[in-house]
């Protein structure tokens, strides 16, 4: 008994699901597309129809005209190839992720500053040697007397806030 068709060319094609999970991915992909910003999406270097599609997306407000957009974004990705895509936004991430960490270092040392005073100064000062002790004092006062009266932060803080941003992102060695 002989075969009529040859396995070898089905065999060089992916199955009918792994068609439709690639396609799914690429409809995710092109909706995380959809939610970045302006700047982030223009240094992709997408194709021009597809960054057209993308902007478009943006612009209906019709939930049925969005649903249809956001398909047509999906079967546009599924021509390009997402590996490129898929790297430039997981640096993306990473990046958000670092600041976020430095943002919460830096909220960590002046709200110890503000409840600890002098002592959390001088354990900043041994990491950053360069501090004007005194003006970082005054600093510090004016943010934990503006705690007092307003129960929050407010410019005060945000000074200090400021202050401690600039010293710990020179810092080679970063505080905890």
């Amino acid at each position: 008994m002989s075969n009529d068709y040859d396995d070898t060319e089905y065999e060089d094609r992916p199955s009918k699901s792994e068609r439709k999970r690639n396609a799914q991915e690429a409809q995710e992909l092109g909706e995380e597309l959809i939610r970045l910003e302006s700047l982030d999406l223009t240094q992709l270097n997408l194709p021009e129809p597809l960054y057209d599609a993308i902007i478009e997306a943006r612009r209906i407000r019709s939930r049925a005209a969005l649903v249809r957009q956001r398909q047509y974004v999906g079967k546009l990705m599924r021509s390009v190839d997402l590996e490129p895509i898929r790297a430039a936004l997981a640096a993306r991430h990473e990046r958000a992720a670092e600041e976020a960490q430095r943002f919460k270092r830096v909220e960590h040392w002046r709200d110890r500053l503000i409840a600890e005073g002098a002592p959390a100064l001088d354990e900043l000062i041994q990491w950053r040697p360069g501090i004007d002790r005194a003006e970082w004092l005054r600093k510090v006062a004016a943010a934990v007397s503006e705690r007092e009266r307003l129960g929050t932060g407010g410019p005060a803080a945000r000074e200090l806030f400021r202050a401690l941003r600039a010293v710990l992102d020179r810092a080679t060695i970063a505080p905890q």
